[in-house]
Protein backbone atom coordinates (compact mmCIF):
# COMPACT_ATOMS: atom_id res chain seq x y z
CA UNK A 1 0.00 0.00 0.00
CA UNK A 2 2.85 2.67 1.03
CA UNK A 3 4.46 2.33 -2.68
CA UNK A 4 0.79 3.83 -3.74
CA UNK A 5 1.20 6.96 -2.19
CA UNK A 6 5.17 7.70 -2.95
CA UNK A 7 4.02 6.63 -6.63
CA UNK A 8 1.58 9.01 -6.27
CA UNK A 9 3.26 11.61 -5.34
CA UNK A 10 6.34 11.23 -7.73
CA UNK A 11 3.44 11.88 -10.20
CA UNK A 12 1.25 8.91 -10.88
CA UNK A 13 -2.11 8.72 -10.30
CA UNK A 14 -4.55 8.16 -7.22
CA UNK A 15 -7.12 5.28 -7.24
CA UNK A 16 -9.52 7.53 -9.29
CA UNK A 17 -6.81 8.49 -12.23
CA UNK A 18 -6.35 11.59 -10.47
CA UNK A 19 -2.43 12.90 -10.31
CA UNK A 20 -0.88 15.38 -7.39
CA UNK A 21 -0.97 18.37 -9.46
CA UNK A 22 -4.32 17.81 -11.31
CA UNK A 23 -6.23 17.97 -7.87
CA UNK A 24 -3.60 20.62 -6.82
CA UNK A 25 -4.80 22.85 -9.37
CA UNK A 26 -8.42 22.34 -8.69
CA UNK A 27 -10.59 25.30 -7.79
CA UNK A 28 -11.49 25.45 -4.22
CA UNK A 29 -15.02 24.73 -5.04
CA UNK A 30 -13.77 21.37 -5.95
CA UNK A 31 -11.86 21.23 -3.16
CA UNK A 32 -14.94 21.69 -0.88
CA UNK A 33 -17.10 19.24 -2.62
CA UNK A 34 -14.53 16.22 -3.22
CA UNK A 35 -14.29 14.31 -0.06
CA UNK A 36 -12.15 11.54 -1.04
CA UNK A 37 -8.59 13.26 -2.31
CA UNK A 38 -7.60 14.51 1.29
CA UNK A 39 -6.24 10.88 2.41
CA UNK A 40 -3.59 10.97 -0.27
CA UNK A 41 -2.44 14.19 -0.04
CA UNK A 42 -2.01 13.57 3.71
CA UNK A 43 -2.17 10.18 4.28
CA UNK A 44 -1.87 8.51 7.92
CA UNK A 45 -1.05 5.28 9.47
CA UNK A 46 -4.60 4.48 10.36
CA UNK A 47 -7.29 4.01 7.20
CA UNK A 48 -9.95 6.39 6.57
CA UNK A 49 -13.71 6.32 7.64
CA UNK A 50 -14.25 8.43 4.72
CA UNK A 51 -12.65 6.52 2.53
CA UNK A 52 -11.60 3.40 3.30
CA UNK A 53 -9.80 2.55 0.41
CA UNK A 54 -6.93 4.97 0.66
CA UNK A 55 -3.74 3.71 1.15
CA UNK A 56 -1.85 4.60 4.63
CA UNK A 57 1.36 5.21 5.75
CA UNK A 58 3.78 2.30 7.07
CA UNK A 59 7.19 2.96 8.19
CA UNK A 60 9.06 2.48 4.52
CA UNK A 61 6.49 5.39 3.69
CA UNK A 62 7.53 7.63 6.23
CA UNK A 63 11.22 7.27 5.70
CA UNK A 64 11.47 7.67 2.30
CA UNK A 65 9.20 11.21 2.72
CA UNK A 66 11.54 11.85 5.10
CA UNK A 67 14.94 11.29 3.51
CA UNK A 68 13.93 12.59 0.17
CA UNK A 69 13.87 16.08 -0.70
CA UNK A 70 11.72 15.55 -3.89
CA UNK A 71 8.73 14.22 -1.72
CA UNK A 72 8.88 16.78 0.87
CA UNK A 73 8.96 19.52 -1.53
CA UNK A 74 5.54 18.21 -3.36
CA UNK A 75 4.28 17.21 0.02
CA UNK A 76 4.92 21.12 1.12
CA UNK A 77 3.23 22.23 -2.10
CA UNK A 78 -0.13 20.00 -0.89
CA UNK A 79 0.05 22.06 2.39
CA UNK A 80 0.67 25.77 0.56
CA UNK A 81 -2.37 24.33 -1.55
CA UNK A 82 -4.66 23.72 1.44
CA UNK A 83 -3.62 26.94 3.39
CA UNK A 84 -5.17 29.27 0.26
CA UNK A 85 -8.12 26.76 0.70
CA UNK A 86 -8.81 28.22 4.20
CA UNK A 87 -7.62 31.88 3.43
CA UNK A 88 -4.17 31.55 5.47
CA UNK A 89 -0.68 31.81 3.67
CA UNK A 90 2.76 30.68 4.62
CA UNK A 91 5.66 33.05 4.82
CA UNK A 92 9.46 33.28 6.48
CA UNK A 93 8.24 29.65 8.57
CA UNK A 94 4.87 31.11 10.03
CA UNK A 95 0.96 30.41 8.63
CA UNK A 96 -0.78 33.51 8.90
CA UNK A 97 -4.30 34.82 7.70
CA UNK A 98 -3.78 35.92 4.01
CA UNK A 99 -5.87 38.46 1.91
CA UNK A 100 -8.59 36.89 1.44
CA UNK A 101 -9.20 35.13 5.16
CA UNK A 102 -12.51 36.50 5.90
CA UNK A 103 -13.68 35.85 2.52
CA UNK A 104 -12.95 31.86 3.48
CA UNK A 105 -13.52 31.72 6.74
CA UNK A 106 -17.58 31.31 6.03
CA UNK A 107 -16.13 28.18 4.29
CA UNK A 108 -14.82 25.92 7.19
CA UNK A 109 -15.07 27.81 10.61
CA UNK A 110 -18.63 26.83 12.34
CA UNK A 111 -18.14 24.41 14.97
CA UNK A 112 -17.97 20.51 13.57
CA UNK A 113 -16.98 21.42 9.75
CA UNK A 114 -15.70 18.72 8.14
CA UNK A 115 -12.46 20.78 7.16
CA UNK A 116 -11.50 20.23 10.82
CA UNK A 117 -10.90 16.88 10.24
CA UNK A 118 -9.04 17.67 7.46
CA UNK A 119 -6.69 20.03 8.85
CA UNK A 120 -6.23 17.24 12.18
CA UNK A 121 -5.35 15.06 9.55
CA UNK A 122 -2.77 17.71 7.87
CA UNK A 123 -1.04 18.19 11.00
CA UNK A 124 -0.42 14.94 11.77
CA UNK A 125 0.20 13.82 8.56
CA UNK A 126 3.26 16.89 7.88
CA UNK A 127 4.81 15.92 11.22
CA UNK A 128 4.77 12.06 10.50
CA UNK A 129 6.51 12.91 6.86
CA UNK A 130 9.41 15.25 7.95
CA UNK A 131 7.17 18.61 7.91
CA UNK A 132 7.23 19.10 11.38
CA UNK A 133 8.02 22.71 11.40
CA UNK A 134 5.08 23.60 8.84
CA UNK A 135 2.40 21.46 10.98
CA UNK A 136 3.52 23.50 14.17
CA UNK A 137 3.04 26.37 12.27
CA UNK A 138 -0.51 25.47 11.22
CA UNK A 139 -1.25 24.82 14.77
CA UNK A 140 -0.07 28.26 15.70
CA UNK A 141 -2.17 29.63 13.36
CA UNK A 142 -5.22 27.14 14.59
CA UNK A 143 -4.66 28.80 18.14
CA UNK A 144 -4.78 32.18 17.17
CA UNK A 145 -8.15 31.52 15.23
CA UNK A 146 -9.69 29.33 18.00
CA UNK A 147 -8.95 32.49 20.46
CA UNK A 148 -10.00 35.35 18.37
CA UNK A 149 -13.04 33.63 16.88
CA UNK A 150 -14.59 31.82 20.02
CA UNK A 151 -17.82 29.05 19.57
CA UNK A 152 -16.34 28.67 15.95
CA UNK A 153 -13.95 25.53 17.35
CA UNK A 154 -14.97 23.68 19.61
CA UNK A 155 -12.74 22.46 22.90
CA UNK A 156 -12.66 19.02 21.44
CA UNK A 157 -11.40 19.70 17.78
CA UNK A 158 -9.37 22.03 19.34
CA UNK A 159 -7.82 19.30 21.57
CA UNK A 160 -6.97 16.90 18.59
CA UNK A 161 -5.34 19.35 17.07
CA UNK A 162 -2.83 20.01 19.88
CA UNK A 163 -2.44 15.63 19.93
CA UNK A 164 -1.76 15.81 16.01
CA UNK A 165 1.27 18.05 16.76
CA UNK A 166 2.47 16.66 20.02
Amino acid sequence: MSDKIVHFYRGGQDDDGRTLEEILNWPDDELESVHDFIQWLFPLPERSGANPSAPVLDAVTIEAFRHSEDLQQRLRQSFLRMLRFYGLSFHEGRVQPGGDFAARLSNWLTPGNHNHLRLTRMLRSLRLLGLASESTALFHVLSWIHSNYPGCITRRTFEFWKDAVE
